[in-house]
């Protein structure tokens, strides 16, 4: 990763998009970070009383996690998927994408589970990194691959500081036996 994305997912605040949604993850919860880089959204979550787990490939920027979260060293694109038969009640997903895992990150979703998932889309190539369309949503993509889900936000646009093209969705896998609509407040 280079460019836009390395600054974005090295960045110390965790994203505005997690941030805001990050109510619909109660106190408790296990929630996994895919591509988690440093840990910004693991720390996130691990301060709001959640057990974490995150995965990356890179060993040294898992280190210094050790004692926050269950960290996992793990190629996922070329490996297998090291989480087999875990669900979660959380799973957050930014500047990360390889469409071969887009099923087996849904199935990671336990019933009740969360969603919140952020990143780069078509257009992005015009403004940066990433650029090769191997890395960036299709237009509704996202979307699609949430299907089955209770989507309780979507955004596919344009953000000018730093400049990229990115879909946001927050999601949730309902409960098979609700006895009454689940409530998912809007932030403010």
């Amino acid at each position: 990763m280079s460019g836009n994305a390395a600054q974005a997912h090295g960045a110390a605040a965790p994203s505005a998009w997690v941030r805001r949604w990050s109510h619909l993850v109660g106190p408790g919860a296990t929630l996994l970070d895919v591509a988690c880089g440093s840990g910004r959204h693991l720390r996130w979550f691990a301060a709001r009383g959640c057990h974490v787990t995150g995965v990356d490939r890179d060993a040294a920027a898992l280190q210094p996690l050790g004692g926050v979260a269950e960290v996992i060293v793990a190629d996922i694109e070329n490996g297998p998927w090291p989480l087999t038969g875990r669900r979660f009640d959380a799973v957050v997903v930014t500047n990360y994408l390889w469409r071969p895992l887009l099923p087996v990150i849904m199935a990671s979703l336990a019933d009740g589970g969360v969603l919140i998932w952020e990143t780069f889309s078509a257009g992005n190539e015009t403004v940066g990194k990433p650029s090769n369309s191997q890395f960036l949503l299709r237009p509704g993509e996202l979307l699609s691959a949430a299907q089955g889900l209770r989507v309780v936000a979507f955004e596919d646009g344009f953000e000018a500081d730093p400049p990229r093209f990115v879909q946001r969705i927050a999601a949730v896998r309902e409960r098979a036996q609700a006895a009454a609509p689940a409530r998912y407040p809007l932030a403010g």
